[in-house]
């Protein structure tokens, strides 16, 4: 196994990690903006009045992006686990 081999399936590793968390961190930026300016409108400052809606996106974002999340994630790691063969010899 060469160091290219070794920083190629890092560099795969992390740029799916990357691929997979983007639909949940962007949903949560989002909702974390609205909630925010409407706190900032409103000048109500409950902490907890921000945790309730972005946990209730996060939920529906995972119930929509998770099929496709863990597709991406099995046909990574089967993949992975195929090309060992090929890495050790």
């Amino acid at each position: 196994m060469t160091p290219e081999t070794v920083i190629t399936v890092g560099q795969q590793a992390l740029t799916l990690t990357t691929l997979l968390a983007a639909p949940l961190l962007l949903a949560a930026l989002v909702v974390g903006l609205v909630v925010g300016m409407i706190q900032a409108a409103t000048q109500i400052n409950e902490m907890t009045l921000s945790f309730i809606p972005k946990l209730a996106v996060l939920v529906a974002a995972i119930f929509i992006t998770g099929p496709w999340m863990l597709k991406t994630m099995v046909g990574y790691t089967r993949q992975l686990f195929e090309s060992i063969p090929g890495m050790l010899g």
